[in-house]
Order: structure tokens, then sequence, then C-alpha cells
């Protein structure tokens, strides 16, 4: 007789249940919290709640740099990003392609800095400090798009 031991259920990475869209301002488009799955390469073991949560926290972030660019855009007549003129990319406005990327890239940095509190031994020590640049090169390419968005220097150096 052999015996298979296997982990508990809850243990086995699962495909999350259908997501439902976070639903933006009207401007900028709703987010599919599947695509930042993908886009982002963010494990199924971050939970729907915790994924949303960080796509929220990247919305607001995102849209802080933004405010100023959608009331401009909407005072010219555009009443969403995708009707913003600029051009395509595999079917899509590159505007849009921007903004995902951003909301994405914020999400992920959020969910790497807050999931790494849960362990504490020397090792999560030590794998929180590897993750440290990894952060901060997320947050760069998410500033990086929304600066793409603004038409913007992607670097800004000050003489002293």
């Amino acid at each position: 007789m052999s015996f298979v031991a296997r982990p508990p259920a809850s243990e086995i990475e699962q495909p999350p249940a259908e997501e439902a869209d976070v639903i933006n301002d009207g401007f900028f488009p709703n987010i599919d919290p599947a695509a930042v799955r993908e886009a982002a390469r963010i494990p199924t073991s971050i939970t729907p709640a915790r994924l949303r949560a960080a796509i929220l926290g990247a919305m607001m972030t995102v849209e802080i740099d933004l405010r100023a660019f959608a009331a401009a855009s909407i005072a010219a007549g555009h009443v969403s990003l995708a009707a913003v003129p600029a051009a395509q990319l595999d079917g899509q406005s590159v505007q849009l392609i921007r903004y995902n990327r951003a909301v994405a890239l914020y999400a992920k940095a959020e969910l790497i800095d807050r999931h790494r509190d849960f362990d504490t031994t020397a090792a999560g020590g030590s794998q929180a400090d590897e993750l440290t640049p990894t952060i901060g090169e997320l947050r760069r390419d998410a500033q990086h798009a929304v600066r793409d968005i603004l038409g913007q220097n992607r670097t800004c150096v000050d003489l002293i």
C-alpha cells in the first residue's frame, strides 16, 4: 500500500474566480484585474481582494499625476483617454497602453512592498532587501509611462 501526501486544497495554487473590472472615473478606462495579473505576472496566491486594493491604489496614484491632463483633454472635447488623438499600436491607443502599464506596475510595486512583511525570518529579510531595487524599478517604469502620456521628458536634471 502506498500513500501520497498532498498539500491542503488551500495551499494549491488555483486560478482566481472571475474578477470584475475595477470601475474608473469615466475619462480613464476601467481596469481588468485579470489583465493586470497577466501583464505584471502577479501570482494567483495574491487574493482578488488584495489585487483589487492594489489596483485602486495605483489608479489613485496615476490620477493625481494625470488630473490636469484629463481636465485639459475634456476641455478640448475628448470624453475619454481613448478619444485623445494618439498613435495606435496593436490596434489600440498608445495612451491606453501607457495608462494600463502605469496602473499594473504601480499595483505590482505595492503588492511586493506589502507582501514581503509576512516573512520575518533572516531569509525573508534578505529576500526583502533583494526586492527593494525591483520595487523602485517598477515605480520608475510606471512614472515613465505617466510622463509619456503627458509628453514630458523622463528625466529632470537640475544643476546645483
